[in-house]
Order: structure tokens, then sequence, then C-alpha cells
């Protein structure tokens, strides 16, 4: 109700108004200097200022000489409800009000007015006014709050029956009192100068608060500012001016435009904006926004944002959790990182509760990703790593585990963040340990890739090897792997890590696994070695790529046996160094061969499991050779012999170069047996395709393991008559005549396994020797053919008889 209307219509109220009034009056003219300092530094200093109201009228009455004290008990004695009258005051000072500004907006007044009035109170004077209102405003009614306590302190004393029971107008009074002494003292306080720098506009885009009406580049005007001027041109008069023009009662809806009305409401407005019972944080986000943060120590005194805040925390109980963020933000800045996230952590209990931190963990897209308090959480985590606070990092996200509980993923992303600051730190073991805890396995992975990069750039590599990688082992030593295939051996070897990562494991089966080798043609420069040219002085281009083999012991001996091999090789034969140094192991058993060197490239087909092919066909090729050579391949041949270690090399007139040739041969031949027997057949068909006739030990030998192939090759190169005797002799062989000189272990009976004849190949030589028919050689050679046949059918159909008959028994 408006207080006018009420003293319109209560006498007896509107005359203990005026009485009280007066008794204000004489109570502010007796209060001296050091007694209005004494309530002002209480307020400032957040102390009871009933002790200072005592205090002052005890001060009052002790040097009334005047008898003020009495006239004052006198006037006191006239008004009959002296707790009406001052709560009616107080109701009267009190704006807080619950208007909503920026809603309900209809510009109903013309273009040209809405124009003009807003141009007129964006003007520097304008503003300068306006402000200067509400400084004298501030300063009037916090002399009239503190009159009014010493006055109560005055009833109190007197024993006013009814102003013992004044306790939610005594709190209230306190409350105008502190508020009304920080509006003057903001009032008055002249902004700090603060360059627009890129850490503040970061914090705030980490926010997200950018956007905010009351967040907004300062524009300082060239006359100095007050904190509420300040306020008023870059905040305040927008949001004042629109609620005028959507009030249809507002004293722009008159012809005439009354100033002082205006000025009035204006005021009022602002003094509701600055209120700060009121709901919403405008001038806090305003302060903040515009970096006034610390006090500075100078000609003129400068109000501190963070002094501002700690004076409403002990009365002020709206926007708490706002408040406590923002002085945060402060100790962010002024250095105080400890008070900062004690100030963080006490807001995130008001998340849900207020306006200003609802807008704060909002998300740009609307999207609801976790629960309002992690989103707080991520919010200030995300500040704190841009101011760099990485303990302070830590120990929030820690505390905010707590609040994830069962959302895996909000956990995930949590402690990824513990150990990357962990890490960043140098706490390697934190760091583990906080890799163990991610439930992600994709964000795990990606941090132990990390870990092991990091801790390898740092040469920390006994605290990465030393890890237990629980369940992790296989995924640790893939990332090393991956990492020495990709990383230049001259910046990290990693190979050494792998190898002292199993040593400790005891994983001896792995420790030698591990050993680098450039791949061929892969380039390595020292430092400082000149440019390489090429043969026109150009600097050729270096490789781009480099590829690196992996090799393990087995590779390694390989290696290690191909050098020994080439050392053998130059030392038999200087002429061969040139060739040898670059040739691979297929290579080598060439040139090995070509020197007669036979036993070293059996040894390295051995090593380097190759196929003994050409050493026998080597073999045969220098007995055929010999065979028709004269003295001078006789005499060479000797060295080359004498390089192999036959179990006994003859150098007697009986024994020849090709007859050692020929046994080394037969030796070979016999100690090195394959399937199919390939090694013989070989060195019969390089014998035969030369034209030389087969030495009998290797027919012999050559029928006691494969017969028909044998014939095969009798019959490929045209060898008719050694063919028809060969099947002459396996016919023979197979009825039990010479078995043995043919690996037949049982011939042909009754009582014995199966047998068979290559009838395939005979008849392919019965063919070739019916092609001439006019060759009476042929002939008979055909005839002994189908006679040996004809014998061996009786038989074998006597021994078919005596089986048929011996199963019937």
């Amino acid at each position: 109700m408006n207080v006018n209307f009420l003293l319109l219509t209560d006498a007896d109220l509107a005359r203990d108004v005026i009485c009280l009034i007066k008794c204000l009056r004489l109570i502010g003219e007796s209060v001296n200097m050091d007694m209005s300092v004494m309530m002002e530094m209480s307020c400032y200093n957040l102390q009871s200022p009933e002790k200072a109201a005592e205090q002052i009228l005890e001060d009052l009455i002790t040097i009334d000489v005047d008898n003020v004290m009495e006239d004052i008990c006198s006037k006191l004695q006239e008004i009959r409800n002296p707790i009406h009258a001052i709560g009616l005051l107080i109701r009267e000072m009190d704006y807080e009000t619950e208007v909503e500004m920026e809603k309900g907006f209809n510009p109903a007044q013309p273009l040209n007015i809405r124009m003009n009035l807003s141009q007129l109170y964006g003007s520097t004077t304008a503003g300068y006014i306006v402000c200067r209102s509400v400084c004298k405003i501030a300063s009037t009614r916090f002399l009239i709050c503190r009159d009014l306590l010493i006055l109560q302190q005055l009833l109190m004393r007197l024993g006013d029956a009814g102003t013992t029971e004044h306790g939610g107008e005594e709190e209230e009074e306190k409350e105008l009192l502190y508020f009304y002494s920080t509006g003057f003292t903001l009032s008055s306080s002249e902004i700090a100068e603060f360059v627009w720098g890129e850490s503040n506009l970061q914090h705030l885009s980490v926010l997200e608060l950018t956007d905010s009406g009351a967040l907004m580049a300062n524009k300082f005007v060239s006359s100095p500012q007050t904190i509420v001027e300040l306020f008023f041109q870059e905040v305040a008069r927008k949001h004042i001016i629109s609620h005028l023009f959507s009030q249809p009662k507002a004293p722009l809806s008159q012809t005439g435009l009354n100033w002082p009305e205006m000025i009035t409401a204006i005021t009022s407005y602002l003094l509701q904006l600055l209120w700060p019972s009121n709901p919403g944080c405008l001038f806090l986000e305003c302060l903040m926004g515009n970096c006034q943060y610390v006090q500075l120590q100078s000609e003129s005194t400068f109000y501190a944002f963070k002094d501002y805040i700690q004076l409403l925390h002990p009365w002020c109980q709206v926007n708490v959790g706002s408040c406590r963020f923002m002085l945060g933000r402060c100790y962010l800045v002024t250095g105080e990182g400890q008070k900062a996230l004690e100030c963080f952590c006490q807001a995130a209990s008001e998340v849900g509760k207020e306006e200003f931190l609802d807008r704060l963990v909002r998300s740009e897209d609307g999207e609801i990703v976790s629960t309002p308090r992690l989103q707080y959480y991520d919010k200030v985590l995300r500040l704190l790593d841009v101011v760099g606070l990485p303990e302070l990092v830590i120990q929030l996200a820690t505390s905010a585990i707590t609040e994830a509980g069962d959302d895996w993923k909000s956990q995930a992303t949590l402690r990824t963040c513990i150990f990357k600051h962990h890490l960043d730190l140098g706490h390697n073991s934190q760091a583990y340990e906080a890799l163990t805890q991610i439930p992600d396995s994709s964000r795990q992975l990606d941090c132990l890739r990390q870990l092991v990069v990091v801790l390898c750039e740092r040469s920390q590599l006994q605290d990465l090897v030393e890890f237990p990688y629980v369940n992790l082992h296989n995924e640790v030593v893939g990332i090393i792997e991956s990492r020495a295939r990709a990383v230049d051996l001259m910046t990290h070897n990693y190979y050494e890590l792998l190898y002292a990562f199993h040593i400790y494991r005891h994983n001896y089966r792995k420790e030698y696994a591990w050993i680098v080798q450039p791949a061929s043609g892969a380039l390595y420069d020292r430092p400082g070695a000149s440019p390489k040219r090429n043969h026109d002085g150009e600097c050729t281009a270096a490789p781009t790529n480099r590829q690196i083999e992996i090799l393990e012991l087995e590779d390694l001996e390989k290696e290690c046996s191909l050098a020994r091999t080439r050392l053998t090789l130059a030392q038999h034969d200087p002429s061969a160094v040139a060739v040898a140094g670059s040739s691979s192991a297929e290579e080598m058993v060439t040139l090995l061969v070509q020197a007669g060197l036979f036993d070293t490239a059996i040894s390295l087909c051995q090593t380097f499991k190759l196929p003994l092919t050409p050493v026998f066909e080597g073999l045969a090729f220098k007995c055929i050779k010999l065979q028709f050579g004269g003295e001078a391949a006789q005499a060479e041949a000797w060295a080359w012999l004498a390089a192999n270690q036959l179990s006994s090399v003859i150098t007697t007139k009986e024994s020849s170069a090709t007859d050692e040739a020929w046994r080394l041969l037969s030796t070979y031949l016999e100690r090195y047996k394959v399937q199919n027997n390939l090694y013989h057949h070989c060195v019969i068909n390089k014998l035969l395709s030369h034209g030389v006739p087969l030495p009998n030990w290797l027919i012999n030998s050559y029928k006691m393991v494969d017969a028909a192939e044998l014939l095969r090759l009798y019959l490929n190169y045209d060898l008719l008559e050694e063919a028809v005797d060969l099947v002459s002799e396996y016919v023979d062989a197979v009825l039990g005549k010479g078995h043995q000189y043919f690996g037949i272990e049982f011939p042909l009976s009754a009582t014995a396994p199966m047998v068979w004849l290559p009838y395939s190949s005979i008849d392919q030589l019965l063919q070739a020797l019916g092609e001439n028919s006019a060759n009476s050689h042929n002939i008979a050679l055909s005839q002994k053919i189908l006679d040996k046949l004809e014998d061996y059918q009786q038989k074998v159909d006597k021994a078919t008889r005596d089986l048929l008959y011996r199963r019937n028994l």
C-alpha cells in the first residue's frame, strides 16, 4: 500500500511518522563525525551495528549539554505506536520487489519519443544525474537507518514495552543499513581501469556467458565513471527504458514529459536492480564482465567486486550460489586458487535453484547430456584448465566423481581429466592409477598411448616399465610396437624399451625378440655430415620414408651366418668381395657353388631353409667339367675339393680329382635325402642333359629309391636300350631275382604284399621301340620286354590263384 495514501487516511499514523522523523533529525544533528565513522566502519567490517548504535547513544548522552536527549525523549512520548511508525518507514525504504523488467514489452510510444528518450538517458550527463541521485538516496537512507537504530536503542533503554518485541523490523533495518552503506560506497567508487585482455574473454568464452546482456565489452567514457554509472550505462539503462515503455501508467504515457517524475522512476528502478535481495544477478554479472575484481590503491580507492560479495554474504540469502561462484572467479583473478575452489564447491549445491547458475550450465544446443550439477562441474573444470591450475582441476574432478555415481560416461570424462593433469604435473604413479579406473575402454587405450609417448619423451622409462599394467599388458606392448615402427630410431629407440619391458617381467622368450635393423635402402645421416650429392654435384633428395624390419634371434643368427659366409668366400676368392658384400642368401649360394665351397653353401641353405637343388646341380656340372677337362682343370679342382670336408681326400695316383668330385656328390646324395628323391632326380637330369653317361653308383643308388622315375628319365632322353635293361632287371626284381637292389622288401608271392610295375612307362617304351619297325635291334629289344612281361603275367596269375586258394581254406 502506498505510504502517502496511508498518511492521508490515518491521521494518527501521520502524526506518529512526523514525530518519528523529528526525533531522527535531532539525533542526526547530534551525531558528530567520529560517531558517523564508527557506524560506517561497523557496517564495512560486518560487525554488529547494534553495538555501534549503543555506543553512539552512550556518547550522545555523555556529551549532551543542550538537553537534546531530553527533547528527543519528550517527542517520543508523543508517538502513540512507535513500532507501527518505524515499520512503515522501513518498508518505504525497502526496494525488494518481484519486478521482471524484460517481460511484456509493448512499445506503445511513438518511435520518435522512444528514440529521443533512449538518446537522452544514454548520454553521460543523464547517467551522471541518475547515479548521483542513487548516491544521494543511499547516503540519506543510510543516515536514516543509522539514526533509527540509535533511536531504537534509546526506546529500549527507556523501557518501551512495544520496542522489545520488534525483532523482525530490527533485522530488516539492519539489512537496509548494510545495503545503503554498500550502495553509497558503490555509487561513489570509481571503476578500476582494467585492460580488456584475452584471458578474460577466454574465461567468459569457456563459461559461454559472452552473449549475456550483462557481459558486454566496456566502453569507458571520457570522464571517470563510478561502478553504478558503469552498470547503468552498460546494462541497467536498456532494461529500465524497456520497462518504462511497457508500463501503461508510466510517466511516458503523459502528454508532457515530467522530468522530476521521470528521474524518480528511473532511479527507483535502478535501485531495484541494485537491490541484492531481488532475483537476478545483473549487477554482479556486469562487474564480473567488466573485470571489476580487485581493489587498486592509488590516489583514489576503487571498490572491489570481491569486497562487495563478502559484504553481502552474512545478511543476504538470495543468489548465494551465484555470489559464491562469482567470488570464486575473483579469487582466480587475484591468484588465490584454493579459495576459488572452495567457492566453486560451495556454489555447486545451489545449481538448479538459481537463474544465473541454471543459465551457466545450460548447453548451447539445449541438449542435456548429464545432470545440471555435472554440467556445472564440467564448466568449472574447463575454467580451471584455461587458467592453468591443474592441481585444482584434479581436486574438483575427484569431488565430482561422487556426483557422477553410475553415469559411466561422466565417470570416464572425469577420470580422463584426472589422468591428463596428473601426467602434465609429472605425477606418473597417480596418472597410471587414474588410467586404470577409466571405465571406457576406448578412452583408456587413448590415455595409455599418451602415457607411453609422454614418458618416453621425458625419458622416464623406469616408471613406464615398472607399472603393473593389469589387464593392459597386450595393449601397452602393441602401442610400443606401433611406435617403434612409426618413429625414427634416431629420435626414440622403442625397441630398447620393449627389451627392458620383457626383461623386467622375466619374459625371456620375448626379451631377445626386439632388435632393430634398418630395412634395405634406409639411410641414417650422422649429425654434421655433408649432404649426399649425385654425379652432377647436386644434393640428392633425402629419403622420405624409412622402413624398419623387426628381427628375432633366429633372424639375427641368419644374418650372422650370412656374414661369416661372405667372409669365407672372400678369403677363398678375393675377386668375389665386391659382389658378395650386398648379395642375398640365394645369391650367395650361387657364388659359393661357383667357387666350389659346397659345404658352406649347404650350411647356408640349411640356415635360411633354402632347397639344396642349386648345390647338387652345381656339383654335378663341376663333375661333368672334370670328366671332360684337362690337367689344368684337375689341378684347379683340388683347391676347392680341399675346402669341402670329405671323410678322406685321396691324393694318390690311383684317385683323380674327378673321382673325388664324384665321391663328394655321392656322399651328399646319401647324406641329404629328401622326399621324392628330388636331389637324385636333379643330378641325373643334369648329367643326361649334357650327354654324360650315368655312373654305375648313381644308377644303383637311384634304382634303390625310385626305379620308375629313372625309367621315365631314360625315356625323356631317348635312352631306349638303357630303359629296356632297366625294365628287364625291374621285372626280375619283382619276381624275386635281385629285389634287394631295387629296394623291394617282398617280391611277388601269394603271401607277400602286392607289387606293381610302371605299366605306363613300359607302354611308352614299347611304343617308342615300335615306331621304327625296320630297325632289327629295336625289334629285338621290344621282344625282350614282351617276353619278360609274359613270364611276369604267368607268375602273377599263379600267385593270384594261390592267394585265392589260401583265402578259401
